[in-house]
């Protein structure tokens, strides 16, 4: 049976799309133009009994600025104004912090579904095949997603933002840890990188759909298909761990460029692997729901909250160990990282744990559970939120400090980047049938069952 994308969800995509960039050029609009807007704003906020007082402010512009020695030589009104300066930037960069993180989120749950499709193709499993549609379809977000974040980055490092600051020459100057570092993290080596890890994705996706699309139609040469998709796969996969570490180290870490950890990309990959995994499972519940993948069984679903079930561990270990190890060494370059978020994320910091941790391995620990539908959306949803949150305080912190909020913009931003995922998923979902003709495995993985 072929989909057909429902005229009530392709309305409400659309309109997720609409009232989000409404938000955003709200957002960007009300965004501080001078040091004197910023401070106003700053002042109204502690009124409030928002935010920190302006003395807490001095001490983090102080701590940026420890290794400035035309800074600790300054006057209390250059001070001052370096002060107002980092405060203004700070609310210059939310707008578009809070568009870099749905737009990074969304794209995170594509590559990771795409990642998790290549490891079935390379592992020849049978039991997902009939899944495959799926997993095409959510990957299909990979190249338009890709290309956003790519401008963003573009406009970032080019300076129409101060998100990441190696690129700026007045800090540069002063800083020795970053003029070290100054080989790897420059503009053009940063754009080249991006332009080869998006392309390398993309046209894994491309050629991967490409034949799968083959098989369905040649009969004949479906074994042949089958063969090249397996290549593929086993190549891309290698490309893949390689490229998405080098996209953490530039896209996220390079965002505190004093911080460092060997872990990190690690910690990237598992955040985007269950998050793409989970979207699988609920994409895959929906389209049942609605009376499509009449061929898909509870075995099917059960062995994906499987997989929700153990990345999450896996996410929850290296959450861990990236935290004790960094915490106990208390070196001043890597314990700052960690410092921020407690002082001032607390709150979603800590609470990563709960959705993406104790939630998903409570609930999914029962085997019946990984069976009942309601029960993996509902996780599902916990899990995606806390992966939103993931990605939210590796931005914010470094973007804009302790004037973060999950407000009108960052809502606003999800909204948007949420309706496009849905438009472009789910007519993506219409240009193919929903079950993948002709693989050699096809009908081991309808008669999937334990």
């Amino acid at each position: 049976m072929d989909y057909r994308f429902s005229k009530h969800l392709k309305r409400g995509s659309i309109i997720c799309i609409l009232i989000g960039a409404i938000a955003i050029a709200y957002g960007f609009w009300t965004t501080p133009k001078t040091v004197e807007q910023a401070q106003k704003k700053v002042a109204s906020s502690h009124h409030h009994g928002h935010g920190s007082t302006s003395h807490d402010d001095q001490i983090h512009v102080d701590q940026n600025h420890s290794d400035d020695d035309s800074y600790q030589h300054a006057t209390d009104k250059e001070k001052h104004d370096k002060h107002g300066e980092h405060v203004l930037h700070q609310f210059q960069n939310k707008p578009w912090a809070a568009v870099y993180v749905s737009a990074l989120f969304f794209f995170f749950i594509a590559l990771g579904a795409l990642a998790f499709y290549a490891v079935q193709r390379a592992s020849q499993a049978g039991w997902p095949i009939v899944l495959y549609r799926v997993m095409e379809s959510i990957s299909a977000y990979v190249i338009p997603g890709g290309m956003i974040v790519f401008l963003i980055l573009l406009f970032s490092v080019l300076g129409a933002n101060h998100m990441f600051v190696w690129t700026d020459p007045k800090v540069v100057a002063y800083d020795v840890i970053i003029q070290n570092k100054s080989w790897y993290l420059n503009i053009n080596g940063f754009i080249v990188r991006s332009l080869v890890i998006l392309l390398g994705w993309g046209l894994y996706r491309t050629l991967v759909r490409r034949f799968s699309l083959k098989q369905d139609e040649d009969t004949a040469l479906a074994v042949n298909y089958h063969k090249k998709n397996f290549k593929l796969s086993a190549g891309f996969l290698v490309f893949y761990i390689l490229s998405v570490s080098v996209m953490s180290w530039d896209w996220l870490m390079s965002i505190d460029p004093h911080w460092f950890s060997t872990l990190f990309g690690w910690y990237v990959f598992a955040s985007m692997f269950v998050s793409g995994i989970t979207v699988i499972a609920m994409t895959t519940i929906y389209l049942k729901s609605k009376g499509y993948l009449d061929f898909v069984n509870s075995s099917h679903i059960h062995d994906l909250a499987k997989f929700m079930f153990g990345i999450s561990i896996f996410w929850t270990y290296l959450w861990f160990s990236q935290y004790m190890l960094i915490w106990y060494s208390n070196i001043p370059e890597e314990v700052t990282y960690f410092i921020s978020r407690f002082e001032d994320y607390q709150l979603p910091f800590l609470s990563l744990l709960v959705f993406n941790f104790l939630f998903p391995v409570l609930i999914l620990m029962n085997t019946d559970f990984k069976r009942t539908n309601y029960i993996v959306i509902v996780t599902g949803i916990i899990i995606v939120i806390g992966h939103y949150l993931d990605v939210f305080h590796m931005v914010m912190p470094g973007t804009v400090g302790d004037q973060w909020s999950l407000g009108f913009v960052e809502i606003g931003a999800f909204v948007f980047f949420f309706g496009l995922f849905i438009l472009i998923v789910f007519r993506s979902l219409e240009k193919a049938p929903l079950l993948a003709q002709n693989d050699p495995f096809i009908e081991e993985s309808k008669r999937f069952h334990y």
